[in-house]
């Protein structure tokens, strides 16, 4: 298993925008990709301005793929107004 922590800071009076688009990315992923096992979307009323993600997938290449999926790409697009700083680290090895 290959796993995907994103930090987004976003823009708080544009939060339910960008959250709408990243659920939606988030069950398209789920469900129209054999290789996205896991994808969660993270909150906490604290920090209005952070979303954090939790994705797992099959392989790296599982991961990659996901990035050039139609609704990643329009996700992307549609949220870039939104986000004021993004970080993404990868996980070779997920231990259960």
């Amino acid at each position: 298993m290959y796993a995907v922590t994103v930090c987004f800071e976003i823009n708080p009076e544009t939060a339910d925008a960008f959250l709408d688009l990243m659920r939606q990315n988030a069950r398209a992923s789920v469900r129209d990709e054999p290789g996205c096992h896991q994808f969660d979307v993270c909150t906490d009323v604290d920090r209005p301005g952070e979303v954090f993600l939790y994705e797992i997938y099959d392989d790296r290449a599982a991961f990659e793929a996901h990035m050039t999926t139609a609704h990643f790409i329009s996700f992307e697009s549609a949220s870039a107004p939104f986000v004021v700083s993004k970080d993404v680290a990868t996980y070779a090895q997920v231990h259960r």
